[in-house]
């Protein structure tokens, strides 16, 4: 068998999934999961629990120890450093993701900022944290980066403004590369995705000469996106730096149809979700064909994607710790991909989202969102978890 043979990776074998996990927190996962897969349940349940938190009821308690505990590591760096060294007792490596919603001024980006630095700071000091992450409107002010997109004068506050994210991008940019620590930027809406897509190229011009440090995000539920991969790894061999590129599917969808309906333009997004799948695997085609120049993070959740790049990686003799190929999926979902393919070998890391349990709710929202609305999503977690019980079970 060749060097760059992986052990075969199967998906299905739970004893690996939930490895980790005790009788009882797979008990607990089956009731959320149970409850996630109910639409009317997941959409009266996030009302009354901002509505909660709003009116400060006592509610905090039980929100941390289900729903946060599930998807977040916690709501500071420390309160993450238990989840950091038992996901790192597998192999699989932490991503840091401060997910609490800015203010939109400078004392909140400033925060984010130093936030951001402190990730990259333990990373260094960590051998199971691969990447830092951060969303550009955390350190900037988005109708500002609107405005840049449409090529709209700036007045003098909002150049000053625009001038001090700039800055701040870099400065997380600049310790990442000072560190060795790699950095993704998170794709966003596409209204003003072109002025961080800008920021990203001029971030990776300065910091990727030797090797990938700063990832931009491609959302390849959009159908221009193969196109301007192809783009930016020509631009990258002709800088003479390395182009580091993360692949998702995509976030934004509804409001992306909403948007360009309102506003009369041709919808970025795929028409069906086969024209996404297929895109996505052809961005994974392309960048492993061209890993000389190109540094990935395979970011998704898709069972037959994974594969795909799993099969990619032996059709091009990369064995399965190539530093430059990583998968990544969150914390709290698809245990069944990262701890099957860490355990083979792959490079592999769950973003681990933290930040006070009030500021985190719009994103454990969109989790529960997103795992009724993706077709069978909670199901498919919801059926491993009873498999595994049963498997238990019938060893006693």
């Amino acid at each position: 068998m060749p060097v760059t043979q992986a052990p075969p990776v199967s998906f299905e074998d739970t004893a690996v999934a939930f490895a980790s996990k005790s009788n009882a927190e797979l008990r607990k996962m089956y009731g959320l999961f149970a409850a996630m897969n109910s639409n009317l349940l997941v959409k009266t349940g996030g009302g009354l629990m901002k509505t909660a938190l709003k009116w400060n009821l006592p509610v905090k308690f039980a929100i941390k120890h289900t729903i946060f505990s599930q998807f977040c590591g916690g709501e500071t760096i420390a309160e993450c450093l238990p989840v950091i060294e038992e996901l790192g007792r597998y192999n699989i490596g932490t991503i840091l993701d401060y997910s609490v919603e800015g203010e939109g001024n400078d004392q909140s980006f400033d925060h984010t900022r130093d936030e951001i630095l402190a990730t990259i700071e333990l990373a260094h000091r960590s051998t199971h944290i691969p990447f830092s992450v951060f969303k550009v409107t955390g350190v900037a002010d988005s109708v500002i980066l609107e405005k840049v997109q449409a090529g709209q004068k700036l007045s003098a506050q909002e150049q000053a403004s625009y001038d001090r994210s700039r800055a701040r991008v870099d400065a997380i940019c600049k310790a990442a590369h000072r560190y060795g620590v790699r950095v993704f930027i998170d794709a966003e809406e596409s209204w003003f995705q072109e002025t961080i897509d800008a920021l990203s190229y001029e971030m990776m011009a300065l910091y990727n000469k030797e090797s990938a440090i700063v990832y931009n995000t491609y959302q390849l539920y959009r159908h221009d996106r193969l196109d301007v991969l192809k783009r930016d790894y020509e631009n990258a061999v002709r800088g003479s730096y390395q182009l580091g590129g993360k692949l998702v599917r995509g976030a934004y969808m509804e409001k992306e149809a909403r948007r360009a309906a309102e506003k009369g333009y041709t919808n970025p997004i795929n028409p069906t979700k086969e024209a996404s799948d297929a895109l996505y695997n052809e961005a994974l085609a392309f960048c492993v064909e061209h890993a000389d120049h190109i540094s990935i993070c395979a970011g998704t959740h898709n069972e037959a994607s994974s594969l795909l790049l799993t099969q990619l990686m032996q059709k091009h003799n990369l064995r399965p710790g190539d530093p430059r190929i990583w998968f990544a999926q969150l914390y709290g979902m698809s245990d069944n991909l990262s701890y099957n393919l860490a355990n083979a070998g792959y490079n592999t890391a769950k973003y681990v989202p933290y930040g006070p349990v009030e500021s985190v709710m719009p994103y454990l929202l969109r989790r529960a969102d997103e795992n009724t609305a993706i077709a069978g999503q909670s199901s498919r977690e919801f059926l491993l978890i009873q498999k595994e019980m049963a498997r238990r079970k019938a060893r006693k």
